[in-house]
């Protein structure tokens, strides 16, 4: 059995909430860090009496001291399983998302978090649907769930699926990491984000090998679209081959952009799953 996998994340400010958990909260309770003095009228209890403020304070009076408590925030996870998430050379985008949701869950036990998981391609999909919990295993039975999903028929509109899922989280708070490939138009990157304004958004892009660093130039290339299923052959010119990779360092920009704007600065997966690197991210990005 492998070790599982963790990595750290956090919010950028105090987190709303009573239940306790490992992020700074707003809320006053059983924490080491200290907030303010108050009345003991206010707040009658007596063990956490500050006898010296009380004997400086004027008028004369009790005073406690509050503390603000750690709390937990909810954690989702909205995970892209159309046809284009099955593409991949040693190992499907689909897997590597897999690998994510596997370390999500376990991260999110051990910070004390629940978490859940909703899915979608051109429809919501219920069965992929998770309900936010806390456990040791949570990650490893929604990442089987992924792994072993079926392509459900083309019959919906594009944005649909997507439209739906967003849907249900829309106007909650927490933390919500969106995963695709994200080759979709820009537009639809702002819909979404309207959707879960309320949240920390991070998302998660996961992107081939194969799909951003071409072959050599000098040969044909049979490609197909894994989402209409449509063929043709290329003839890799020198002259394709670098505008490929101008319009993948474009796509970078313009997804970095794009998201960063809404203050949801993205995470690229390209190939493997590092753990550390989000790690890094997540500092980088809250401090």
């Amino acid at each position: 059995m492998k070790d599982p996998v963790e990595f750290h994340y956090r919010l950028p400010g105090r987190a709303r909430g009573f239940r306790p958990g490992s992020h700074p909260g707003t809320s006053f309770g059983a924490g080491q860090e200290f907030a303010m003095h108050a009345r003991l009228f206010d707040h009658p209890d007596p063990r956490r009496l500050d006898l010296r403020a009380s004997q400086r304070s004027v008028p004369p009076q009790w005073l406690v001291r509050l503390h603000l408590q750690r709390v937990a925030v909810p954690v989702q996870v909205i995970v892209d399983v159309s046809a284009s998430m099955r593409f991949g050379t040693q190992r499907t985008k689909l897997d590597l998302a897999a690998d994510f949701v596997e370390a999500l869950g376990y991260s999110a036990f051990r910070a004390g978090d629940q978490v859940g998981m909703l899915a979608f391609d051109h429809e919501a999909r219920e069965d992929l649907f998770v309900p936010p919990r806390h456990g040791r295993a949570a990650g490893d039975e929604m990442a089987a769930l992924l792994r072993h999903c079926t392509q459900s028929p083309h019959t919906a509109n594009g944005d649909a699926g997507l439209a739906r899922t967003l849907d249900r989280l829309a106007g909650r708070r927490g933390l919500v990491f969106l995963v695709s490939d994200f080759h979709w138009p820009l537009t639809r990157l702002d819909a979404a984000l309207d959707r879960l304004v309320s949240a920390r958004v991070v998302p998660i892009v996961i992107w081939d090998k194969a799909e951003i660093e071409p072959p050599d130039a000098g040969r044909f290339l049979p490609v197909r679209d894994m989402e209409t299923g449509g063929k043709r052959t290329l003839w890799l010119r020198p002259r394709l081959v670098q505008q490929w990779r101008e319009n993948v360092a474009r796509r970078r920009v313009e997804l970095k952009t794009a998201l960063g704007r809404r203050g949801a600065h993205p995470f690229f997966v390209e190939g493997t799953f590092d753990a550390e690197a989000l790690s890094r991210h997540f500092l980088e990005s809250a401090a």
